[in-house]
Order: C-alpha cells, then structure tokens, then sequence
C-alpha cells in the first residue's frame, strides 16, 4: 500500500549533497518565478499541470495522458528518486507526492522550506530556462487508493474509524466565505489551516509539533483520513504530513469545489441559524 512507504523530509544541505544520478529535483512555481530563481538542475512543473483544470472542480487529477506528458517533458524515468519542493511551504510540492503516489512512484522526498529554506542556506539559485532532455513517454497506471471520491467522503461521514481533515481557513470552514455556490463544511469535519503546518519563523519549514497537532485532530485514532480544501491545492500539504506521520491518508480531489457546488451533497454550516 502507498501510505506503507516511508516519506523523507530533507534540509537543503542533504538536498545540495544528493548525487545528480537517479535524482531529479523538481520545482512547482510559475514559469515567471522559475526563470527567476531555481535551484540549480532543478526542473519545472507548473501548477496548472497536475491538475484538471475543468469546472467546477478543476482541481481534480488530470487524466493519465496527461500526467504522462509533463513527466515526459521533464525527462522522469521511473527509477529516479523525486524531490519535489516549492516557493509556499509544500502545497503545491505535497500536490506533486499525492500525484507520484497515485501513479505508483513512491521514491519521493520533500525540500524542508523548499526555495526559502535553499536561499537561507546560503545555496545557489539559478535563472532562465534550460530545456531538460525528453524522455520517452511511459505507461502511466492509475491507483486510485490515494484518491477519495464523493462517495467515499460520504461513507466517511458515518464511519467512527474515519475522520475528514479540512484545511480550508477557519472562516471558510465557519461558511463564512466560499469558493463555491454553498459554504460551510462536510459533517464532522475537523478543521486545521493548512498555515498552520508551516513555520513562517523557519522559512515555511513543517512545524516541529506536527505529532502533537495530529493527535489534537485525532489523526492517530483514525483507521482512515480524507483530507481536503476547495481545490486540492491546500491539502497537498495535508497529504504531504499525513504520509510523514503514517497516517492512511487519501486526498479527495475535487474538495470543496466539488463538494460545495453539488446540491445533493450534506453540508453543516454555522454562519445559518437553524442550520444543523
């Protein structure tokens, strides 16, 4: 199972001692950003390429075709081990694990802090663009394990041995604002910022109790954790902690984008008197 596989979390100086050898690091940012600061033969994936991108829940994982395209473009081959790392403290590079997950490929590690946490270091950045090699496209098999469905978050609401993990703001949460036609939460859900993960006093490291914030949600006592946000963006993070800790964490993808748009989905939302 994906969630038995280990998850290492590396500092930059482990990361600047990695042989260049059946490693590939890869930075998810903008283009802009990367052709302004990257980490020396580092490789691009932009955000808008691990995911759908088709409304109302474009979050959702793009099609195997897909996916099979940006790895191809980015030189991947299946026996590299992946460091993914981003700009914003592990969104979008928890994004980039949930998908290697569901393709199969779990030698996966996380940049600690990513491009803040290098810089910081004293490491070297580079600028522009260079073109990694192609590799030839390769059979790209979906496990849909590490994916909860509708259907799965519903199942969930009424299982004691599951909890829903939602790391939308608090006032998101509350049905304060939303992203999507109806606000508030799924049932049951509990809630945690995804800010919350991340150290603004260490570069967007992970904070140092993330066992301590687990156990608070009762992370630990679940058989099994969905953790999601409006877009599958947010949870990335979540998804990324969940796996540190061992947790059997699956992210379901269309979030509350998906969630809140379809009438026929249950919904408590605090901000509505007499709502339940």
């Amino acid at each position: 199972m994906y969630h038995q596989h280990p998850v290492e979390v590396l500092e930059p100086d482990a990361v600047a001692d990695l042989p260049e050898t059946d490693t590939l690091l890869v930075q998810v940012t903008s283009s802009a950003l990367f052709e302004q600061a990257h980490i020396p033969g580092a490789v691009l994936i932009e955000p808008g390429e691990l995911v759908c991108g088709i409304p109302p829940a474009s979050g959702k994982l793009p099609s195997a075709a897909q996916i099979s395209a940006t790895l191809s473009r980015i030189g991947y081959q299946p026996q590299q081990r992946i460091i993914a790392f981003d700009d914003e403290g592990g969104g979008w590079a928890g994004r980039l694990c949930w998908t290697l997950d569901v393709i199969g490929h779990y030698d996966w590690a996380y940049l600690d802090g990513g491009l803040h946490a290098w810089h910081a270091a004293g490491l070297p950045l580079a600028q522009g663009f260079s073109t990694p090699a192609p590799a030839e496209p390769c059979g790209i098999t979906i496990d849909t394990d590490p994916i909860a469905e509708i259907a799965d978050v519903m199942a969930a609401i009424d299982d004691a041995d599951s909890v829903i993990w939602d790391v939308r703001s608090a006032e998101e949460y509350a049905g304060l604002r939303s992203g999507s036609v109806r606000r508030g939460h799924i049932p049951g859900a509990v809630n945690l910022d995804w800010e919350l993960l991340k150290d603004a006093n260490r570069q967007l490291r992970l904070i140092d109790n993330l066992e301590e914030v687990a156990e608070s949600l009762g992370l630990f006592r679940a058989e099994q954790v969905i953790t999601h946000c409006q877009t599958h963006h947010r949870s990335g993070l979540s998804y990324l902690v969940g796996r540190l800790l061992g947790l059997n964490i699956k992210a379901f993808h269309g979030s509350w984008a998906e969630w809140g748009n379809d009438p026929s989905t249950p919904i408590t939302n605090p901000s509505e008197a007499g709502n339940p």
